[in-house]
């Protein structure tokens, strides 16, 4: 497949130093970072004698201690591959008006967290859960957002594919719910999670590091467990609905201006674009 190639009036993105990926090790890779989350959450909740998350110490040893170690590995082989900078910086812009679509982000998590009932938890439970949900986000927009991005970059793939390819197999590897719990609902969550993908694939662009998206990613998770699986104890919030209805509203938005999001050399690359 081609590489990217430049408008006139803008300077080429840098070319990706660092050792040559190729799928099949990307693959084991995710396959390795899956593991570590899965059986180290398993053996040290078993160990604990802790399976569930509605107390601090079940969130210490179910999500913060397996997210952490899956975050040490993640940044581990960003290091041993050399990619610091195409992981962490985007070189490949969007139009500004793109900012629109953390900013929908935000609204939806400043609007669904359940600050009444998470603030009967304390302030140990809300900084642990604050922690391991932004390992939840540093990891696994490190792994699809850095390095599967950076994997696709390196094979000539087109921006549009990019977009498209790291979303599916971000959402392709959440069907492993459904051997740990999740059922037939890791169908549905699988679909949903790659739309996700997509959103802050475009954050990462627009914002032009992995950092932001990052952030973000842990935020909105945070958002969704203090509304909706956390606090399963307390009283329903109807604001757990504002994360759900930012993905229809942003889908709209996104298809509508789907055409602007490239900037006027590549506007044929959008992946919206170019599958409509």
């Amino acid at each position: 497949m081609a590489e990217y190639v430049a408008p006139k009036h803008e300077a080429p993105p840098p070319a990706i130093t660092g050792r040559r990926l190729s799928y099949l090790t990307f693959a084991v890779i995710v396959i390795a970072y899956l593991v570590i989350i899965k059986v180290s959450g398993m053996l040290i909740g078993g160990w604990a004698d802790e399976d569930d998350t509605l107390t601090t110490r079940g969130v210490v040893f179910t999500m913060l201690i397996p997210l952490g170690l899956s975050v040490i590995f993640t940044y581990g082989v960003i290091a041993a591959l050399g990619w610091w900078r195409p992981v962490m910086k985007d070189d490949r812009p969007v139009n500004r008006w793109v900012w629109v679509v953390p900013a929908i982000l935000l609204g939806a998590i400043l609007l669904g967290i359940n600050y009444s009932a998470l603030s009967e938890k304390g302030w140990l439970f809300i900084v642990c859960l604050l922690i391991a949900t932004q390992f939840v986000g540093w990891g696994e927009e490190g792994m699809f957002r850095g390095i599967g991005v950076t994997v696709l970059r390196q094979h000539g793939l087109r921006e549009g594919q990019v977009a498209l390819w790291s979303s599916v197999i971000f959402g392709v590897v959440h069907l492993s719910n459904a051997f740990t719990g999740g059922g037939s609902g890791a169908i549905a969550q699988a679909a949903i999670v790659s739309v996700a993908g997509y959103f802050f694939y475009l954050t990462r662009r627009v914002s032009g590091s992995n950092a932001l998206n990052s952030v973000m990613h842990g935020l909105f998770d945070f958002s969704l467990l203090t509304g909706a699986v956390i606090l399963l104890d307390q009283q329903a919030y109807v604001g757990t609905f504002a994360p759900l209805l930012a993905y229809p509203i942003l889908a709209i938005i996104l298809l509508v201006k789907r055409r602007s999001i490239e900037p006027a050399d590549r506007a044929g690359d959008s992946t919206i674009a170019s599958l409509a």
